[in-house]
């Protein structure tokens, strides 16, 4: 388990986490959600004891991760995939960290065939794709057996297939009672990844709850329905206080009225339905929803068409 309790960092006059308490779990997988500027590495890197709060404590299995007797056996972090000397082969790299850390050489074989990289462990490392590298940070994450695992962008650089294998690696550990800490910024992925998720922005909690939990209650009530007289439909539903948006696949997605009040007012004005049906909204649009007041910058897109206008990008407020 990972507690944090008032964890606080500040660079000079940068507040880069603000009193940030939570706990993460045993036997799940928690995501780590937040956007650009947020302090998520910052507390990633605090948990692990490379950067010292200003104020608050942050423990792993009931004491500060800098006093762990055996640390790889304890904790396996991939905080930075290209943190390899491009010299060594990916065999002689988890040598080094096995050796160093007292583990079996025997486990060095074992994660690199977790890992899929065999084929290709004495080759220099320097030859290695963004794929490549980011599991053989994974393999050392691995190495030493550990019951607690942090990653950073994990699926950084995968294929489908890798991303498809480290999804379901994170879920098999968590599953065997590991504690699973996951950062990323693919929400599609965390939407079929984690179990539960912690969110924050400019360095402040700000959702502390289940993926389920977190789509519902930061997304609006929307309806999808299909009819043959749209136009007639769009009308009485605004007329009812809804948003009304044509998909242009022949459906309607209303905001502001239940799927029941929907039907009704259909009902009552003889306009017949196809499809009528809640639509559940992704993790991504929830988190959009929710994080809007924390995005640090904002990209701003020019109206007109000229391809040589500028993109400007501006401090948010």
């Amino acid at each position: 388990m990972i507690e944090a309790r008032g964890l606080t960092k500040r660079y000079g006059s940068t507040l880069a986490v603000d009193q940030l308490s939570f706990s993460v779990e045993p036997g799940r997988v928690t995501g780590f959600l937040g956007p650009n500027g947020a302090g998520k590495t910052t507390t990633m890197r605090m948990i692990l004891g490379l950067d010292r709060p200003t104020a608050g404590t942050v423990t792993v299995a009931g004491k500060p991760f800098s006093r762990a007797d055996h640390p790889m056996r304890e904790v396996g972090a991939l905080l930075d995939a290209r943190a390899v000397h491009g010299g060594r082969s990916a065999y002689n790299h988890l040598l080094c960290l096995a050796q160093t850390n007292d583990l079996p050489a025997r486990r060095v074989g074992e994660v690199l065939e977790l890992t899929g990289l065999s084929e290709v462990a004495k080759k220099r490392t320097k030859g290695f794709s963004l794929g490549m590298g980011q599991r053989l940070g994974i393999a050392a994450a691995l190495l030493g057996d550990p019951r607690v695992l942090m990653f950073d962008e994990p699926v950084n650089g995968l294929d489908p297939e890798g991303i498809l294998w480290i999804r379901n690696l994170m879920k098999a550990l968590a599953a065997e009672g590991r504690t699973i800490f996951v950062s990323s910024h693919l929400m599609s992925e965390m939407e079929n990844t984690a179990d539960h998720l912690i969110v924050i922005g400019r360095g402040r909690l700000i959702a502390d709850c289940t993926v389920a939990e977190f789509i519902e209650q930061n997304s609006r009530q929307t309806v999808r329905v299909r009819t043959p007289d749209q136009g007639p439909l769009s009308a009485v539903l605004a007329a009812g206080g809804a948003s009304v948006r044509d998909e242009g696949d022949g459906s309607l997605l209303v905001t502001g009225l239940t799927p029941a009040r929907v039907g009704d007012l259909a009902f009552e004005h003889s306009i017949r339905l196809h499809e009528l049906a809640p639509a559940r909204a992704s993790l991504e649009e929830a988190f959009m929803e929710l994080t809007a007041g924390a995005v640090e910058f904002h990209a701003g897109v020019p109206d007109g068409n000229p391809a040589d206008e500028p993109v400007t990008v501006g401090k948010g407020s």
